[in-house]
């Protein structure tokens, strides 16, 4: 079976995101359905969040695990930093 192009789309978003992250030093894992990222502090496991990334009007963006947007899918740099802010700093 093919994957949905929307799928594809919210996946290569995902990976530049997960690039992102794991230049800060955060482990990340891309799980597949749905498209989302764990992303976790190495050095304190207890420290996790899923991100994932949806369509909306206006384009794709980032979003934390309760539904709200981290950042536009066109700055992944912007989303990492606020990622790893929220995630206890590096």
């Amino acid at each position: 079976m093919a994957t949905a192009p929307r799928e594809l789309t919210r996946s290569y978003f995902l990976g530049k995101l997960a690039r992102e992250l794991e230049q800060r030093g955060f482990a990340v894992t891309l799980r597949l359905d749905p498209p989302s990222l764990k992303v976790s502090d190495p050095e304190a496991a207890l420290l996790n969040e899923t991100v994932d990334c949806v369509s909306l009007q206006g384009g794709w963006f980032y979003r934390w695990s309760w539904g709200e947007i981290v950042e536009s899918a066109d700055d992944p740099d912007a989303a990492a930093t606020l990622i790893a802010k929220v995630l206890g700093a590096r």
